[in-house]
Parts: structure tokens; sequence; C-alpha cells
């Protein structure tokens, strides 16, 4: 798909944009999109991605995408909670310590100007609220900061700025892309199938987990995993689910993401992508990490779905001339 000489002169195919939107446990929706987009010759020149956006963009462009899909199948909610390190005092219900360090491990000391493609992590500054484009350091650290659920995991600082999720102002990065010089712009949206999926047949209030997370955090744990950090009351109190209503993490996290869900369409109504794909998973809770098989496959029947509308749009971008159109 590189550039082709004909009698018209010099044409090109566009310049690609992939813009990978935030969704918790639903992220893993993007590595079948990016296996299908491959499959079928599309890659992208530019990826910015906001929130799990960030870290399977990130981890695409670093050449350890088959690393975190192996990872993401062999998750149990045993293995989840052994991640969860719970410290109240540390700007987030967990540290994160545990998370950073298995992404080290996969991914590596990787700087994001050295990937071998245009990469920007979206965050959000804690003070002024400006979104920030993280374009250069450790691309690990700048995933975690992209990832910073507000109350879940602790900001990230930065050059001397605390960053959390980019999610809270951009969660569909689109107008990233364009910035960085993007013709064609794809979006993949999670949050396009999400209200009024949460709740499950019978419950009179939306698990957000997609499970009950209190009652995996006090299962005796397999001798072979880590037990997770011990609960106090006050822990207790913030996941439980009293009375059939939601706990004071359900109602946080389901809280934000009914917020990022309203600024997804006012944002893409205002900056379209040129091909927007939105996988199904209303039916996905948003801790449901061990949903990995299922949520890949239909991250790939998305692109599917939108085949004709990813041809059509190539075939108006590649019949433009990149100097009467482009400039």
């Amino acid at each position: 798909m590189g550039a082709t000489e004909g009698n018209g002169g010099t044409r090109k195919r566009p310049r690609i944009g992939l813009a990978l939107g935030g969704g918790v446990a639903r992220g893993w929706a993007h590595i079948g999109a990016l296996r299908a987009l491959r499959r079928y010759g599309i890659e992208p020149d530019v990826i910015a991605g906001s929130s799990v956006g960030a870290l399977v963009g990130g981890a695409h462009l670093a050449g350890r995408l088959s690393a975190l899909e192996d990872w993401a199948r062999k998750l149990t909610r045993i293995k989840i909670v052994s991640y969860l390190d719970l410290k109240l005092s540390s700007g987030g219900l967990i540290g994160g310590t545990h998370l950073v360090a298995e992404m080290m491990r996969h991914i590596g000391d990787v700087k994001i100007e050295d990937l071998p493609a245009p990469f920007v992590a979206v965050s959000t500054d804690l003070v002024t609220g400006h979104e920030m484009w993280l374009r250069e350091g450790s691309l690990v650290e700048a995933m975690r900061a992209s990832f910073s659920l507000p109350g879940v995991f602790p900001p990230v600082k930065i050059d001397n700025q605390w960053l959390v999720d980019g999610a809270l102002v951009n969660p569909v990065p689109v107008s990233v892309c364009r910035a960085l010089g993007c013709q064609m712009v794809i979006a993949v949206n999670l949050s396009g199938d999400i209200l009024g999926k949460a709740r499950k047949p019978g419950a009179q209030v939306p698990t957000a987990a997609g499970f009950d997370l209190l009652a995996l955090l006090e299962a005796p744990q397999p001798s072979n995993v880590p037990p997770p950090s011990a609960l106090n009351a006050l822990t207790r109190r913030i996941f439980r689910r009293d009375y059939d209503g939601p706990s004071l993490f359900g109602v946080m996290v389901s809280s934000f993401n009914i917020i990022t869900d309203r600024i997804t369409r006012s944002r893409l109504a205002g900056e379209p992508p040129d091909v927007h794909i939105a996988p199904r998973l209303g039916h996905i809770g948003l801790l449901e990490f061990d949903r990995a098989e299922e949520t890949i496959a239909e991250g790939e029947a998305a692109v599917e779905r939108m085949l004709p509308d990813l041809c059509d749009a190539l075939s108006v971008f590649n019949n433009s001339r990149r100097d009467t159109v482009w400039g």
C-alpha cells in the first residue's frame, strides 16, 4: 500500500490513523480489531489510544501484541485478584504495582520515540483538566497514566504533572489522529453498546465489575496464587453491595462509564471518524478481563461488519490525488 507512479503523477494511499477508545476489560476487543485490520492489509500509520486503548495500541507498535493476547487469554478471576494490591492511602483503591510489574515483564523498557510509527497515549492533567498527549518517554509509564481510572488507580506523576485516565477528556482520540496529519481515521469505540445492557437478567442494579468482587477477594486462594492485600473494614464497605443495592465501588465505576459514554458521543459528533467500529460489548463487565476470548472475537467481528465501509473509504482516498486534495 505504498506510493505508486502513474500518468497523473505520484499517488499515495491515505495516511491512516487508528483511534482506540477506553473501556477497561472491554479493551481486549482492540486486539481482535487490530488482528482483523492487519488481515485485510490495513496497517495504521498513527495510533492514538485512551486508557486501555493506549495499552493495546502501544503493545501492538512495540511488537508485543501476541504476548499481551496470550497473557489476556490465560487470565482467570483468581489471577485478576492477585493483581489487586489494595491501597486506600495511595490516591486510588488499587496501587497498581503488581500490574505495572507485569506490564514491564511483557513489554520491557521501551521508549515511545523508538516505536516504528507515531503513538500517542492520551491522559488528563488532574489539576488543570487539560488533555495531555504523551508522545515520548517510557511506553509503560505512558500507558499507566492513560488508564489511571480516577479513584481506582492512583494518578501518575510525569514531568511534575499528576495525570489520570485519558477517557475523562477524549475517550476515542480521533482528534489526535487528525492533528498528526491523518487523512483517514478509523475509530474503535468500546462504549457504543453499553447503556441498558449492564444489568443482568433478574438483577435490580448493575454489577460494574461483572461479578461480585468482594466475594472473590474474600474467598480462599489457591496455594500457587499470591493472596490479595488484607481486607480491612473500610475496604469491605467499599466493595460490599448492601440490601441488593450497588457498592460504593460499583457506583463510582459505573458513573465514570456513563460520563465517558456521554463524552464519547459528543466528541464523535463533532469529530467523526471516517470509519466507526463499535464492538457489541454491553454484556461484558468492566473487570471481566477473564473473558478475553469472546471479547477479542467480537473485536474481529466488529471489523468484519464494517468491512464494506472500510473498503469504500479506502477507495475514496486512494482515488484522490494527494497534491489536489491534501495540498
